[in-house]
């Protein structure tokens, strides 16, 4: 390990000038919905009607929008849903019920999102930025920096979507619904906090102010942006924290994860333990497993030191090692199956609750940004 240490800024600053996504209901509480129509001297009575089918029904076709006025319908949509995204690429595998898209932004930008059906459930893994700006040696996001924050709406989007092609039968197995989502995409999540926070409320909100899901089947991941994790926790959304560590000591995470030489190994999972002490949900810690940097079986055993530290005990997370999807051409490799099972056999021993993460999608740029990448 020999590259050098980065500084990063606690929120990544955008160009100034760049013009802003278009302004839609998923951006907009139900109050603010209605006023932006009365704004336009539109009747805002109609705004619940859009967000009914926007979330509730899952349509985006005007013209199954019988139900407001031919006159009006299109000056409506255009107010309140206008378009956001356009798909550019799709992969599918795991026999279709793993697809991954590729998103093209109103300005050019590239996102992606992946949508993943299980017997027990489907997920869908989106993005908050395009590209990123933490600067993870071992990520192909990280390797292309940061475009710019997502809106609320481009976030929202990538969901409804998801639940939409869910509830139609689009994936294979036959029409279902969609149960959770995670902030594990293109971006840092923490780093556009604003947008997220409010991508989480139109997740959560019931229909039609919102998809109506459940705040415990939403995941929203870090790096280890302590103040937002702090800050996080005093929201009152009982969502899943999972913090991405992949090291449990500060001289290989400053170069793995540079944020940390901001916020140290013993402060992020101090957050951490603040975040489940005052929302009463555990937390997952995140680890990339790479052959020969942190899968050494001494850092499963200083791991499990670390999380049941101070008292912690170890009830209150629970660890998802990571067979790493390497990057074409990187130095980080997927570990040996051998020292994974032994780093995984090292935190058992210790109490700390671990399952290795199902790595969907092996056969089509599984790796965040792999994608994105590949379209430039």
């Amino acid at each position: 390990m020999s590259e050098p240490i980065k500084t990063l800024p606690l929120v990544m600053e955008e160009p100034r000038g760049r013009r802003k996504p278009p302004r839609h209901l998923a951006d907009l509480d139900e109050a603010g919905r209605k006023d932006l129509l009365t704004e336009m001297g539109l009747p805002g009575f109609r705004a619940k009607q859009l967000s009914n089918h926007y979330f509730g029904r899952l349509v985006h076709d005007p013209a199954e929008m019988t139900d407001l006025p031919a006159g009006q319908r299109a000056e409506l949509v255009s107010a309140l849903l206008p378009d956001l995204m356009t798909p550019i690429r799709e992969q599918t595998a795991d026999k279709g019920t793993t697809v991954k898209t590729l998103w093209r932004l109103f300005d050019g930008a590239l996102v992606e999102s992946v949508l993943m059906r299980y017997k027990d459930r489907a997920t869908i893994c989106i993005s908050s930025q395009a590209g990123c700006g933490m600067a993870c040696p071992f990520c192909a996001t990280g390797a292309g920096g940061l475009q710019r924050n997502m809106s609320t709406a481009e976030i929202v989007h990538q969901v409804v979507v998801g639940a939409r092609a869910m509830a139609s039968g689009e994936v294979a197995g036959g029409p279902g619904r969609l149960s959770n989502v995670v902030f594990m995409g293109m971006g840092e999540p923490l780093a556009n906090y604003k947008a997220v926070l409010g991508a989480v409320r139109r997740l959560t909100d019931p229909a039609p102010a919102g998809l109506g899901l459940s705040a415990r089947h939403v995941t929203v991941s870090t790096v280890g942006l302590v103040p937002r994790i702090r800050q996080l926790a005093d929201e009152g959304i009982p969502v899943t924290l999972a913090l991405s560590l992949h090291a449990p000591d500060d001289e290989l995470r400053n170069e793995l994860v540079p944020i940390n030489t901001r916020f140290s190994v013993a402060e992020t999972v101090e957050a951490a333990y603040h975040y489940f002490a005052t929302t009463g949900r555990r937390v997952s810690i995140e680890y990339a497993l790479m052959r020969g940097i942190n899968d050494q079986a001494w850092r499963a055993d200083l791991l499990a030191e670390v999380l049941s530290a101070d008292g912690r005990g170890t009830g209150w997370v629970h660890v998802n090692p990571i067979p790493l999807n390497a990057v074409p051409g990187s130095r980080f490799t997927r570990s040996r199956e051998e020292d994974m099972d032994e780093f995984m056999r090292r935190l058992n021993e210790r109490g700390i609750s671990t399952t290795m993460r199902d790595t969907r999608g092996s056969d089509i740029d599984a790796a965040c940004g792999q994608l994105a990448a590949s379209a430039d």
